[in-house]
């Protein structure tokens, strides 16, 4: 069983993050989503809330593709979280060239600790290369329509949040 790690803070899961989980549900047989808790990012949604979220969010991913997906919060290091859910791959999303050279730090950092787990990246489509969670969040702040970004659910949850 080819088992993946598809890591961030989902705060909150937008359209773009639904994306890359579905595309990554065509490599692995078994996708773990690490919502990290990430305490410098000062999140609007607390941890459960985050879990709960990716959850239903990809409840219909897996029903529909078969794959077997799991919400996992995590504190550690991403190296370590990998190991701890048996992920031989990390997944992660490029929005645009500015991701990539984080993102090529990152890769180097964790071969250094770990050479037996590869990165995968994984584009977004076009039109959700701009979807941004920090950005969505600054949307329904000042009272926006986030409907082009979130699903309904997750775009209720915002409206709640931030009693609008």
């Amino acid at each position: 069983m080819r088992t993946g790690l598809y890591p961030g803070t989902f705060d909150p899961i937008t359209l773009g993050h639904v994306d890359i989980i579905k595309r990554a549900c065509q490599l692995v047989d078994r996708l773990v989503i690490g919502v990290a808790i990430n305490r410098d990012k000062g999140p609007l949604f607390d941890l459960d809330e985050r879990v709960a979220m990716v959850e239903a969010e990809s409840a219909r991913l897996s029903e529909r593709t078969g794959t077997e997906i799991v919400a996992h919060p995590f504190e550690n290091l991403l190296i370590d979280c990998a190991r701890d859910v048996g992920a031989g791959i990390i997944i992660r999303g490029l929005r645009a060239v500015a991701d990539f050279e984080y993102e090529f730090q990152m890769v180097g950092m964790n071969r250094k600790l770990d050479d037996e787990i590869d990165t995968v990246f994984l584009m977004a489509e076009a039109d959700h290369q701009s979807i941004a969670s920090k950005l969505v969040k600054e949307i329904a702040r000042l009272g926006g329509d986030v409907s082009p970004f979130v699903t309904p659910r997750v775009r209720d949850a915002l409206a709640e949040k931030l009693g609008k």
